[in-house]
């Protein structure tokens, strides 16, 4: 059974080079591509692929917000993330928001194709770098309480110790102990460091 695919992309190479690869695929319908976030929306509008080859990083919305609204108003639509990022955030975010796996641009064509195919007969795909930057990136993630993680995510917002008190209903050396724990864990000198590191962890 083919598979109809459709690529939001605001790189014209990327999206020329991809429809070359998959135009005389036997197993491939392709549909045409978007430029941006809101032209995908219009395109869906009038009709639905089996997968969207999405790019995360997109002129007039992140491709993870895209991608969660898209799963939200066309759930029979799977979407696989695209892009030049091996960063663990950035697949995790993705994965969260609803996308049924994630592939670098770099992939060979081989990859593509076996994404497409699993994503669009429902199943879930993360290329080999993908699935290894995940799995690096969770050996190295600490493990913080779900008060530390309220904790660390108005620190992030820029609350003081007493808002982020007043906030939780906590005390405010209550606050500081859950910082001093954060801090240690994550192994960050100062704020600014916590708040680095926490992103890139995919804390924030």
């Amino acid at each position: 059974m083919k598979a109809s695919v459709f690529i939001v992309d605001d790189h014209y190479m990327v999206i020329e080079g991809i429809r070359s690869l998959l135009q005389y695929e036997k197993d491939i319908e392709w549909m045409g591509h978007a430029t941006n976030a809101s032209s995908c929306l219009a395109f869906l509008k009038q009709q639905q692929p089996d997968v969207i080859l999405m790019d995360i990083n997109l002129p007039d919305k992140s491709g993870i917000d895209l991608c969660k609204e898209v799963r939200a108003k066309y759930p029979s639509v799977f979407v696989l993330g695209l892009s030049t990022f091996n960063q663990q955030a950035f697949i995790r975010n993705m994965l969260e928001n609803g996308a049924s796996g994630y592939l670098l641009k770099n992939a060979s064509k081989e990859e593509l194709l076996e994404a497409i195919a699993e994503v669009s007969s429902g199943k879930n795909y993360l290329s080999m770098e993908a699935g290894n930057a995940l799995k690096a990136s969770a050996d190295k993630i600490p493990p913080i309480s779900r008060r530390e993680k309220e904790v660390l995510l108005l620190i992030a917002e820029g609350l003081t110790n007493n808002e982020i008190a007043e906030k939780l209903f906590i005390s405010i050396p209550t606050v500081n102990t859950h910082r001093k724990s954060l801090l240690e864990k994550l192994e960050a000198k100062n704020t600014a460091i916590l708040i680095g590191k926490a992103t890139k962890m995919g804390l924030i």
